[in-house]
């Protein structure tokens, strides 16, 4: 796992950007709503969601007809990506309302309903680090401004975008029993890479992961 680079390969982001994680994440005993880690995925599977009729300030930007290869799924891979911005501007409880909306675009993308329990797994923890990282920039960002995920293939890519001047990262040396500090831990240990992106000239940061699908 790299904790280095600003993007994953293939992924065209600003120059400039740092790929360096430090500082504390979200806390790991319900200190803020949906901020629990191992219990804030929990259920993420089970609702089946209704069509999306447009969160307050959604936006869905496709590149193919929905429907990609689901979780597991032997057919050819596709090349095309595709996305889904969320908005938070004056939106109250953020951390669920993240939640939901990248519950609905997994079930859009064929990751749920899950079949096995690995692919539930997999949606779910998508879901815990979509918690984790609109948790984090709200204790440390002041609230974000916008949620990307997207589906590539086989790999969901979440984006957190703040105006907060921090590097968030795993705590180092990592605790179990202590309080708080373990929302970026979780992110770390999950995800298949993950980094932050500045924009010369620009405030704030885009904080994004990288998760991928059970073989």
């Amino acid at each position: 796992m790299s904790t280095t680079r600003p993007y994953s390969p293939g992924s065209p982001e600003p120059s400039g950007a740092s790929g360096a994680f430090q500082g504390g994440g979200a806390p790991g005993s319900g200190a803020t709503p949906g901020g629990v880690p191992g219990g804030g995925a929990s259920g993420g599977g089970t609702a089946v969601p209704p069509a999306s009729t447009g969160a307050p300030g959604a936006v869905e930007m496709s590149g193919a007809p929905r429907g990609p290869a689901a979780p597991g799924s032997t057919g050819a891979a596709s090349s095309s990506r595709q996305v889904r911005r969320l908005s938070f501007d004056d939106a109250s409880g953020v951390v669920p309302l993240a939640r939901d909306f990248a519950r609905q675009a997994l079930y859009a993308w064929g990751w749920l309903p899950a079949a096995t329990a690995d692919q539930r797994a997999a949606a779910e923890d998508v879901l815990l680090v979509v918690s984790e990282l609109v948790t984090n920039a709200c204790l440390h960002a002041e609230g974000p401004d916008e949620l990307q995920i997207g589906c590539d293939n086989k790999v969901i890519r979440v984006e957190v975008s703040d105006r907060g001047t921090g590097q968030p990262a795993p705590r180092t040396p990592h605790r179990a029993g202590r309080p708080g500090g373990h929302g970026m831990f979780i992110v770390q240990r999950l995800c298949l890479d993950w980094g932050v992106v500045r924009t010369p000239g620009l405030a704030g940061k885009k904080v994004w992961a990288e998760l991928g699908a059970p073989a």
